[in-house]
């Protein structure tokens, strides 16, 4: 059962009950206003590398991508870039290589820092998603958290790791997080909502308090990148995992003063200055797969929620 104090900050939002991998804590909110600040990076380019998910594959894909570019890369991972690597050397190596770089946290690092919060995997998955998924997701978190105990220094680190950031590129501001403008796990840059004339007014809103050209995420698995007259935000999905049906490669943000030269763009757009591309990350499959059912065979709760997905690609067109 959750303490007092754990129930008094969910219940500041509504929640009577902490229900894990569906509720967000209090802690991980934050205002828009934040971004109104001066910028941590000011870069010609940045790679934007969302959802690693430990795919060691993708992470040196993503390396030898921004060692191709004309211009110096900064290369940021916003968060989650833990998640299948649950043995003990990938799990070292993926905190030794990403650390090597920019990063903020997303809402698994923020809870295999730590012990149990009570948000289970910190995802606040919304309730278009099964309880099943959730369930598998919170026991993923719970055997990843086994793995970061050997390792208090990482877990420091990783705890110490800022929610969001601010970069310039050119003229244009950049406001980068791990899920929206409000919350470390916030739902409001998914596709879905980005589409929905309702959400319209929060989305200018935020905008206007953050005082950035463009917003970079992750966190909803799938991506998205749209522009409206306030601002653009390019969500790259996942960069360890395919993001559309028949597919397998992942996804990142550049966002650069250049526009991207040679293969791999798959969309962009170009705002206050800056190009703003999807990038496609062309991992080797068959030995990320290898690794993947090494750590989760089948009858695990990953095998049961990602493999399908891995091989064939989400139902996204």
């Amino acid at each position: 059962m959750s303490s007092p104090a754990r129930r008094a900050r969910y219940e500041v939002q509504g929640e009577a009950r902490p229900e894990p991998g569906r509720t967000c804590p209090f802690e991980y909110r934050y205002s828009p206003k934040v971004f109104d600040r001066d910028p941590e990076i000011v870069a010609d380019t940045i790679y934007v590398v969302g959802g690693l998910y430990g795919n060691i594959e993708a992470l040196g894909r993503v390396q030898e991508m921004a060692k191709a570019e004309r211009d110096e890369v900064t290369v940021v991972f916003n968060g989650d870039f833990h998640w299948f690597d649950v043995e003990a050397q990938e799990f070292d190596r993926v905190n030794r290589e990403v650390l090597a770089h920019t990063a903020l946290r997303g809402n698994v690092e923020t809870e295999i820092a730590g012990e149990d919060s009570g948000a289970g995997c910190g995802c606040a998955y919304p309730m278009d998603v099964s309880d099943a998924e959730v369930t598998r997701s919170n026991e993923i978190l719970a055997r990843l958290r086994e793995t970061a105990r050997a390792f208090p220094s990482w877990r420091k680190r990783l705890a110490a790791l800022p929610m969001n950031l601010v970069a310039r590129v050119g003229s244009a501001r950049v406001g980068i997080v791990h899920g929206d403008a409000s919350s470390l796990a916030g739902w409001g840059f998914a596709h879905d909502r980005l589409d929905d004339p309702s959400h319209a007014r929060w989305l200018e809103s935020s905008f206007n308090a953050a005082r950035v050209d463009i917003f970079a995420s992750t966190h909803t698995c799938l991506p998205a990148l749209r522009e409206f007259e306030f601002g653009a935000i390019s969500n790259n999905g996942a960069t360890g995992m395919p993001n559309h049906a028949g597919t397998r490669y992942g996804l990142i943000t550049r966002i650069a003063r250049r526009p991207h030269e040679g293969a791999g763009r798959l969309r962009g757009l170009e705002r206050a200055g800056a190009h703003v591309d999807v990038l496609r990350v062309d991992y080797d499959h068959d030995r990320w797969l290898e690794r993947f059912l090494a750590a989760w065979p089948e009858g695990s709760p990953a095998h049961a929620s990602y493999h399908r997905r891995i091989v064939e690609g989400p139902g996204f067109a």
